[in-house]
C-alpha cells in the first residue's frame, strides 16, 4: 500500500504547533471535529488545503498537519479560488470568521459563492471581533456594547445564511461548535456537495461575547429553541415535538403553531425541502425568540462547479485556435510604438 493509499488517522492531522486560543474558546471544539471528520472523507492528506484570512479562526491552518495558507484580511476566498483553479484535484477548505468573511471580505465571499467554486467555506460566527479585542462585527445584534460601540450598536446585523443564499450559494447549512455529532454530519454533507458549500458555525467567544448563543446551545432549552432540519420531514420542534412551523398563505411567511390546538396536525406543517430556495431563505431569516433557530442543511441544490466550466472553456478555445507563440500573442491586436 502506497503512502497515498494509507488510511489517515486523526493523529496524522494534528500539527506540532501549540494551539493558542483562549481557554474555553469554541474554536477548540471545531478543530477537534474537523480533525476527526477528515480521515473519513477518503482524501489523501497531500491533497488537503486549508486557507484562512485574519482573525482568531484564521489560525486554523497552523493546527492542521496539511497544506495551507494564512492569507490577508478578507482574502481567503480569493486565494482559495486560485488554489482550486490551479489544481482541481485539491480538497480546499476556507476557514473564516464573521468579520473576516462579511466585512472586509464580504465582496470576496460573495464571488466565491456565486461562481460556485468547489470548496468548503466554514464561517465561525461569534458575532464579535475577537482577535482585535471585542469590537462589534457585521453580525452583532443591535444594541451590542463594545469598545467601538460603547452606547450600543445601531447597525442592522447581517445574517450569514441569508447572505449566502442571496449570493447564489448552492449549499447552505448551520451548526454549533460544541455539537460534535451534528457538526460532523454537516461537514460531511458539505464535502460531498460538488460546488461551493457554506457552513455557518455558531462559535462561542467566551472572552468578548460569552453566551451569545446560550439559548440555542443550552441542553435544557435546546428542544424549544432549535429547529433540526431533515429533508422530507415536517418542521417540528419542542420537547415532545408538540410545535411546528406552518406557512401563513395570506402573509406568505412562516408561523409557529401548537399541534393539537385548533385542529392543527402535522399535515398542516411545512415539509423541509432542501432544494427549495424560497423556503431556505425563509428559514435563514428566522430569529429567536419569536422562532426556533434552524440547524442543519437549509439549502442544497447542486450545479456544475466553476473549475469544470473554466477548464471546458479553455479546452474548447485550444481546439478552436491555432497554436501560436507568446511573442506573437502579446503583439496581437492594438499596439503602439512609443
Amino acid at each position: 500500500m502506497s503512502a497515498t493509499e494509507q488510511k489517515i488517522a486523526v493523529k496524522d492531522l494534528v500539527s506540532d504547533q501549540e494551539v493558542r486560543w483562549c481557554p474555553g474558546c469554541g474554536d477548540y471544539a471545531i478543530l477537534k471535529t474537523v480533525q476527526k471528520v477528515m480521515p473519513e472523507l477518503g482524501v489523501p492528506r497531500e491533497n488537503m488545503v486549508f486557507v484562512s484570512g485574519i482573525g482568531c479562526s484564521s489560525r486554523f491552518p497552523y493546527y492542521m498537519n496539511t497544506y495551507g495558507f494564512h492569507t490577508i484580511h478578507g482574502r481567503a476566498a480569493s486565494v482559495a479560488t486560485g488554489v482550486k483553479l490551479a489544481n482541481p484535484e485539491l480538497d480546499v477548505w476556507v476557514v473564516t470568521g464573521d468579520g473576516d468573511a462579511l466585512s472586509i471580505g464580504g465582496n470576496h465571499t460573495l464571488h466565491v459563492l456565486r461562481r460556485n467554486v468547489d470548496l468548503q467555506l466554514l464561517l465561525f460566527n461569534n458575532e464579535i471581533y475577537g482577535l482585535t479585542k471585542g469590537q462589534y462585527s457585521p453580525t452583532s445584534k443591535v444594541g451590542t456594547k463594545s469598545p467601538s460601540t460603547p452606547d450600543g450598536s445601531l447597525d442592522m446585523p447581517l445574517r450569514p445564511c441569508t447572505f449566502a443564499i442571496g449570493a447564489g450559494a448552492r449549499f447552505v447549512a448551520r451548526s454549533i461548535d460544541t455539537e460534535a455529532k451534528h457538526l460532523a454530519s454537516v461537514l460531511v454533507r458539505a464535502h460531498d456537495h460538488v460546488g461551493a458549500s457554506f457552513v455557518e458555525i455558531y462559535q462561542n467567544c467566551n472572552v468578548f461575547n460569552d453566551g451569545i448563543f446560550e439559548h440555542v446551545k443550552n441542553k435544557k432549552t435546546a428542544a424549544e429553541t432549535r429547529l433540526l432540519l431533515e429533508h422530507g420531514k415536517p418542521l417540528v420542534f419542542g420537547g415532545e415535538n408538540q410545535k411546528g412551523l406552518r406557512l401563513n398563505s395570506i402573509a406568505l411567511k412562516l408561523e409557529v403553531v401548537d399541534l393539537g390546538e385548533d385542529g392543527v396536525s402535522e399535515e398542516d406543517l411545512v415539509v423541509h425541502d432542501e432544494t427549495n430556495k424560497v423556503l431556505a431563505h425563509m428559514l435563514a431569516e428566522l430569529k429567536s425568540p419569536e422562532f426556533p433557530v434552524p440547524i442543519g442543511v437549509l439549502y442544497c441544490n447542486p450545479t456544475s462547479p466553476y473549475h469544470t466550466e473554466v477548464y471546458e472553456q479553455r479546452d474548447a478555445v485550444r481546439e478552436r485556435k491555432e497554436t501560436t507563440d507568446l511573442n506573437a500573442l502579446l503583439r496581437d491586436g492594438h499596439t503602439w510604438e512609443v
